[in-house]
C-alpha cells in the first residue's frame, strides 16, 4: 500500500480528537502530520492544549509537540486526509471550506448526515455508498469529498441489524439505549446530574437514530421503509452504549436463526482485511448477564459490537436481544478510521 498517508485531525483536543489520535497513531495506512482547533488552542503545543488533560494518555512525544494549526485549510496544504472531530456547528461551514480545497474529510459530525449526496458510512453495514462520493462532486464541483458516520448510537444499532436485515427483512425495529457519560464529550454531563442517576433524554438523539438508520440501511438515494422507534437515556457509564432492541422481520424467523445469520456474518471490510476491520464484526454471547459495558467494550478492539440474550418476545411475537459497541471507537473515530481504510482500499484516497 506504499507510505503512511499524511493525517490531520481537526477539534483535535476534545475527546473524540484524542480518541482519533490515540487510534491513528497505531495505524499502519496514516500518520498523525497536523492537528488542528478552534483560535482558543491555536498556536500552542498539542500538549498545552489537550483538553481534559489528555484522556487516553500514550501519546507519542512527536505528536504531542505538533503546533496546533487553525481551522483553515492553506494551514495544512501537505495534508493528505483530513479526520473532524469537530463540534457540529462549527464543522458545517469548516468541512466545506476543506472539501472545497480538495481534501476528503472522514467527519464523526452530524452537520452534513442528511445531506442527500453525502454518505453515512458503517462500512460492514452499507460500504457500497460511497458511490456517492462521485455523485457529490459532480454536484457541488469539488475535488474534496465529506464523508460522515453515524451517530454512535447509530453505529452500534446498525451493524447488528445488518444479518437479520439482509437474512429475514424487517419491517420494525425498536430500539431502547443506555449510552455512557462519554458519549456527551468533554465536560459532558454535570456530575451531580448523573451519579445515582439516569437521564431519560438526550437532545436530538432519538431523532438521529431514527433518520441515520433509514438511509443507511437503504440504497444510496432511497432510504429503506421499515419502521424505527427510539427512546435513548443516559446512564452512568464511562464508556460502551449498550441498547435493548426488537425486530419484526419481513419473514418469520426465530432466535437461533438470528444468532446464525450474525455469528456468521463478514462484509467488505473483513474481505478487504483493513487494518481497523474487527473479525468477526458481531460477537455473539450466550451468557444470561451479558454484554456488559466493563467486560465487553473492547472487543475486537472497541470495533466490534456485542450482542446477548437473543430470544423470542411473546408480547410482540418478535425476536429481541441487547447490543453493545464502544462509543467513542466504533461509535467515532474508529468507524471514520475505518472509513478512510475503505476509501484508500477503493481508490478513492
Amino acid at each position: 500500500m506504499g507510505g503512511k498517508l499524511k493525517a490531520a485531525v481537526l477539534g483535535a483536543t476534545g475527546m473524540v480528537g484524542q480518541m482519533f489520535i490515540r487510534l491513528l497513531e497505531e495505524n499502519p495506512w496514516f500518520k498523525v502530520e497536523a492537528v488542528a482547533a478552534s483560535e482558543r488552542s491555536a498556536g500552542k503545543r498539542y500538549y498545552e492544549a489537550v483538553r481534559g488533560g489528555g484522556f487516553f494518555g500514550g501519546f507519542s512525544e512527536e505528536t504531542m509537540n505538533l503546533e496546533v494549526q487553525p481551522l483553515n485549510p492553506k494551514a495544512l496544504k501537505d495534508v493528505e486526509v483530513v479526520f473532524s472531530a469537530l463540534p457540529s456547528d462549527i464543522a458545517y461551514k469548516t468541512e466545506e471550506e476543506f472539501a472545497k480545497e480538495g481534501f476528503i474529510v472522514l467527519s464523526n459530525a452530524s452537520s452534513h448526515r442528511m445531506d442527500p449526496d453525502v454518505p453515512i458510512l458503517n462500512p460492514e453495514v452499507n460500504w457500497e455508498h460511497i458511490s456517492l462520493i462521485d455523485e457529490q462532486r459532480r454536484k457541488r464541483k469539488w475535488d474534496g469529498a465529506i464523508v460522515t458516520n453515524p451517530n454512535c448510537t447509530t453505529a452500534v444499532l446498525t451493524l447488528s441489524l445488518k444479518p437479520i436485515f439482509d437474512r429475514f427483512g424487517l419491517k420494525r425495529c425498536i430500539v431502547s439505549t443506555m449510552q455512557a457519560v462519554s458519549g456527551a464529550g468533554y465536560p459532558g454531563v454535570a456530575s451531580l446530574d448523573i451519579i445515582d442517576n439516569v437521564i431519560p433524554f438526550i437532545s436530538q438523539e432519538e431523532e438521529k437514530v431514527q433518520r441515520e438508520t433509514l438511509k443507511m440501511m437503504g440504497s444510496p438515494g432511497k432510504p429503506a421503509s421499515f419502521k424505527v422507534s427510539a427512546s435513548c437515556h443516559r446512564v452512568q457509564t464511562v464508556d460502551g452504549h449498550l441498547e435493548a432492541v426488537f425486530v419484526e422481520t419481513e419473514e418469520k424467523t426465530d432466535p437461533e436463526s438470528v444468532v446464525e445469520a450474525m455469528t456468521k456474518f463478514t462484509s467488505e471490510p473483513q474481505k478487504l482485511k483493513l487494518p481497523s476491520a474487527p473479525n468477526p464484526p458481531i460477537v455473539v454471547r450466550f451468557e444470561d448477564n451479558r454484554p456488559q459495558p466493563r467486560l465487553d467494550r473492547m472487543a475486537g478492539g472497541g470495533m466490534a459490537v456485542v450482542v446477548g440474550r437473543v430470544r423470542r418476545d411473546e408480547a410482540f411475537d418478535c425476536v429481541k436481544y441487547v447490543v453493545l459497541g464502544h462509543n467513542l471507537i466504533r461509535g467515532a473515530a474508529g468507524c471514520s478510521i475505518l472509513n478512510a481504510e475503505l476509501l484508500k482500499a477503493k481508490n478513492y484516497l
